[in-house]
This record gives structure tokens, C-alpha cells and sequence, in this order.
């Protein structure tokens, strides 16, 4: 039986559960806005609010262990630098999930997942190819 298991699975291993929620978090720091299915936001939140946390405590043990969740060195710079001053006075609650109706095709429940105060500039920064000046597409 199937008892006492709170958190869901999502068809993944554990491993594969714990990259996409490691993917999920970097592209959340960065863009501070994503649109994923229901149940992933809902799963993702504390994750991330838990890196919130260690942002807002800044010391090098925090810093390490952000790393070794997210494996972005430069994500964690802006969890650091930009986020965890950003929710200094907050106790809890940097993020907010809302819905956004269903998924065509398979009718999934979509949610909207984002920072409670977030830079508006920051959505689809650094996403994608980049031009140059020639035009000439670059690797973001």
C-alpha cells in the first residue's frame, strides 16, 4: 500500500525528479516568472523559497549549498546578490502560484509561478538565440 507518501512522483526516478526541479529553479531565478502544469509549481514552490532562505542568510555555507542544488554559479550570484536583499524584511512567501487555465492537448491544469515582487524585466532575459551585429545568430 501506498501510505504515508506526501510528495508526488510524476512518472520520473528520483533522479530525474530532482534535475527537472534542479532546471526548474534555475529558469525561476532567472526569468523570476515561468509557466509550468499545476502540480510541478506547487511542488517547486518550496524548493525554491527554501534558496530564497539560504540567499537571505548569504554566508559561504549557504552559498555552497545553493550551488549544489541549483549548479548554476551565476544563478546563485543573483539568488545572493539580487534576491535574497530583495526579501530581506519577508519571512516566507517569495512566490506566488497561479492558474492559468488548461493545456491544449492533453488538458493539463497550467499554473504561472513567480516571485511576489518581481523585476518585470527579467522575464525572457538571456533566453534564446542572440543576434550580433552582423546578424549573425550567437549561442545565448
Amino acid at each position: 500500500m501506498y501510505h504515508g507518501h506526501a510528495k508526488r512522483r510524476f512518472g520520473r526516478t528520483h533522479e530525474h525528479r530532482k534535475a527537472m526541479f534542479a532546471n526548474m529553479s534555475q529558469a525561476l531565478i532567472k526569468h523570476e516568472q515561468i509557466v509550468t502544469t499545476l502540480p510541478k509549481a506547487k511542488d517547486l514552490r518550496p524548493i525554491v523559497e527554501k534558496l530564497v532562505t539560504l540567499g537571505k542568510r548569504g554566508d559561504l555555507h549557504a552559498r555552497r549549498q545553493a550551488i549544489a542544488q541549483i549548479k548554476d554559479v551565476a544563478l546563485v550570484g543573483k539568488l545572493f546578490e539580487v534576491l535574497g536583499p530583495r526579501y530581506k524584511d519577508r519571512h516566507g512567501g517569495y512566490l506566488r502560484v497561479l492558474k492559468a487555465g488548461f493545456r491544449y492537448g492533453d488538458n493539463a491544469p497550467m499554473a504561472v509561478i513567480e516571485f511576489v515582487d518581481r523585476d518585470v524585466t527579467a522575464k525572457g532575459k538571456d533566453s534564446g538565440p542572440v543576434l550580433n551585429a552582423a546578424g549573425e545568430e550567437e549561442a545565448a
